[in-house]
Order: structure tokens, then C-alpha cells, then sequence
């Protein structure tokens, strides 16, 4: 099966380096290429890519606005946006996975990590760890500073906070269901099931979710 990957930074340079890996490897195409947000969100509706690499500081519509538009569209339901920052605690990556991206990476990232976390979010998997996103949250939690909609919590039932709360500890299903003593596919059920409740893209919003809402504890 062949990912199908667009990308959009500002840098042509970052571009053409970004483009060159992804051609070089058999079980990646590459689809597209925007230099900014707006071109970005137009190539994403048109092609459908299967992950977007996002930068976010780019000039007029940003990554993060684009990454709303994108997340938010319909017809781009099927797209995982992976964000590309320079620093790892850039102020707005916090908002970008928020916004609907599934993870970010640094621009720096080594070849190989990043063939394989375009290859993990295609799969639907969450490419932060949970610690990884805890140390994000922490970074920016006095803009948060109490648990922000924990209402949205009484749409599950206790079983389904139990599996949320283990999903931003960093289990995976089988984990969970060893921790639970439940079937693995008792406990797919249960995610899928969480992710509808929730309006939630994948594992990563998730972990997210637990975070704000007072569910996990940072």
C-alpha cells in the first residue's frame, strides 16, 4: 500500500528536502506541495493526501488555521496532519493538536523517523507518546490553568473513562485489555466508541481530551 503525502512549508529549501525523501522511498508518493496555509488547505481538499506534513509559522493563512480547515472538512476526513516545527515546544504546536493534528515533528528529524512516523500515522496510530504530550501540555498549561470542559466526560460511560484514562497513560489495546481483563476487541469497540463520543480524530486528540479535561493529571 502506498501513503500518499503532501507537504506544506514556506521554505523552499525545507520543501525539496522533505519531497526528496519521500520520492526516495518505495512505499511513499508524494502528492503535492503548498508554500502556505491557504495552498495548503486547496491541495489537501483536491488530492486527499493520507498525511499532510504542516509547517505552522508560514506567512497569510497559517498551519494552525490551515490545520482547523483541514481537520474540520469533511471531505478531508481521511487526511492525519503531522505538524513541522523548528523548536519542540513551540507555542503553538499545543494548539495544532488540539486543532486536529495527530502529532508533530521537529524539522531536524532523522530520515528514517520520519518515514516511520508518516508510516505510524497512516495507520491511524498516535505518533506523540503520551509523555511527549504531557510535557506539551505542561509547557502551556497556565493558559489552562483549570480542567476545561470536563463535561464532556459524562457522555461516556465508566468503562469508557477507565480505557480513556489508560489510553493517555500509553497503553496500547492489548494493554488495556490485559489491565482491564477484556478482549482486545472488546476494547477496540470501546476506542472507537470513545473517539465518535468525543469528535475525536484519533488516539493523539485523545490523550489531549484526558489532559484537559481533569481526566489524566499532568
Amino acid at each position: 500500500m502506498t501513503i500518499r503525502v503532501a507537504i506544506a512549508d514556506d521554505q523552499v529549501l525545507v520543501r525539496a528536502g522533505f519531497a526528496s525523501l519521500i520520492e526516495a522511498t518505495d512505499d511513499l508518493a508524494l502528492v503535492g506541495q503548498a508554500a502556505d496555509g491557504a495552498e495548503a488547505v486547496d491541495l489537501a481538499r483536491r488530492s486527499q493526501p493520507d498525511v499532510f506534513l504542516m509547517d505552522i509559522r508560514m506567512p497569510g493563512v497559517d498551519g494552525l488555521e490551515a490545520t482547523r480547515r483541514i481537520a474540520g472538512d469533511p471531505a478531508c476526513r481521511s487526511t492525519r496532519i503531522v505538524i513541522l516545527t523548528t523548536y519542540e515546544l513551540d507555542e503553538y504546536v499545543f494548539e495544532a493538536l488540539r486543532a486536529g493534528a495527530s502529532g508533530f515533528l521537529t524539522k531536524d528529524v532523522d530520515p528514517d523517523e520520519l518515514r516511520k512516523a508518516v508510516r505510524v500515522i497512516a495507520a491511524g496510530q498516535a505518533l506523540l507518546a503520551p509523555s511527549v504530550t504531557r510535557r506539551v501540555v505542561t509547557a502551556f498549561a497556565d493558559a489552562v490553568p483549570q480542567p476545561r470542559a470536563p463535561e464532556r466526560l459524562e457522555l461516556l460511560t465508566e468503562r469508557e473513562c477507565e480505557v480513556l484514562s489508560l489510553i493517555a497513560c500509553g497503553l496500547s489495546n492489548d494493554e488495556i485489555a490485559n489491565r482491564l481483563v477484556l478482549s482486545p476487541l472488546t476494547v477496540k469497540t470501546h476506542v472507537s466508541r470513545i473517539l465518535a463520543k468525543l469528535g475525536a480524530r484519533d488516539r493523539t486528540q485523545l490523550v489531549i481530551v484526558a489532559f484537559e479535561t481533569g481526566l489524566a493529571k499532568i
